[in-house]
C-alpha cells in the first residue's frame, strides 16, 4: 500500500513538469521573433488579439453582461 501512495505522490511532479515543457518548447521557438522589433510588436500584437478575442468569446457564450 505505501508503494501505491508513493507513485500517486508522483503525479503532481510529472503534471507541472509536463506543462513547464510544453511552454519553455513553445517559447524556444517563438524567442526568433522576438529578435526583430517589427515582428516582436507583431507578434505581441497578435497574442493580444487572440487573448482578447477568446474572453470576448468566452463572455457572450456564457452570457456575462456589464449593465
Amino acid at each position: 500500500m505505501q508503494e501505491f501512495f508513493e507513485n500517486v505522490s508522483r503525479y503532481p511532479r510529472y503534471l507541472i513538469s509536463l506543462i513547464l515543457g510544453i511552454f519553455i518548447a513553445f517559447f524556444e521557438r517563438l524567442k526568433p521573433f522576438f529578435e526583430n522589433p517589427l515582428s516582436a510588436i507583431a507578434l505581441t500584437a497578435a497574442l493580444v488579439a487572440s487573448l482578447a478575442f477568446l474572453f470576448f468569446t468566452m463572455r457572450a457564450m456564457l452570457g456575462f453582461s456589464v449593465v
